[in-house]
């Protein structure tokens, strides 16, 4: 290695939440240099990726029936699953918060595998499982700009609307794409349009078949 190869991989991420806090304090201190600040920060933090968001099912009376051990414990098993296979299709799990996963993927088609993949996982373990423990996952992929800092978050609103999908309105076993998602899917994946009213908006989204 070259000594201009090893000053470069010394050299610190970017997309860092403290780089980013830097650059809006700047916009804040100095309103008047904002859109040149804005621009950085859009061409140091944004990915255009997939991204899929997981939620699990039926946790409220999970918890109120069977207590928050069993709870945390019903996550863990799936985070057990889940993480491998998505690593395994070259995602990479940038949050997990409480019984939610948020991943990234270069494309659609990366996602939608792990994500046919998770949900045949869960269905292979679940008749092993006691009743009330069973584990249900639904999830939305989304496909854009994505604003991610580093490995610890991300934001857009492909993230926003794979959220909704995949919390809102997809049930247990369910795979829902946004329609940036579904523009950028290969045509051998089948999949049906759908409507739903969210807040008094309607939503088009595409449920994998």
């Amino acid at each position: 290695m070259g000594m201009d190869d090893a000053t470069a991989a010394a050299e610190p991420p970017l997309n860092t939440r403290e780089h980013l806090h830097t650059l809006l304090s700047q916009i804040i201190d100095h309103p008047e240099l904002r859109v040149q600040i804005s621009e950085e920060i859009e061409q140091t933090f944004t990915q255009r990726r997939a991204v899929l968001v997981l939620d699990m099912s039926g946790f409220s009376r999970t918890t109120q029936v069977h207590g928050v051990v069993s709870f945390l414990m019903m996550i863990h098993q799936m985070r057990l699953l889940a993480v491998p296979t998505i690593q395994g299709k070259d995602g990479t799990l940038v949050k997990a918060e409480a019984d939610n996963l948020y991943c990234l993927f270069e494309t659609v088609d990366q996602a939608v595998s792990a994500a046919r993949e998770i949900i045949r996982q869960l269905s292979t373990v679940n008749p092993l499982l006691p009743a009330g423990r069973k584990l249900y996952a639904s999830i939305g992929v989304g496909f854009g700009d994505i604003l991610v800092l580093g490995d610890e978050d991300l934001f857009g609103d492909e993230v926003n609307l794979a959220s909704k999908l995949g919390e809102d309105v997809a049930q247990g076993g369910m795979i829902l794409l946004t329609e940036g998602a579904r523009g950028e899917l290969s045509d051998s994946v089948k999949s049906v349009e759908e409507r739903a009213s969210i807040s008094g908006l309607t939503l088009v989204y595409h449920t994998v078949a």
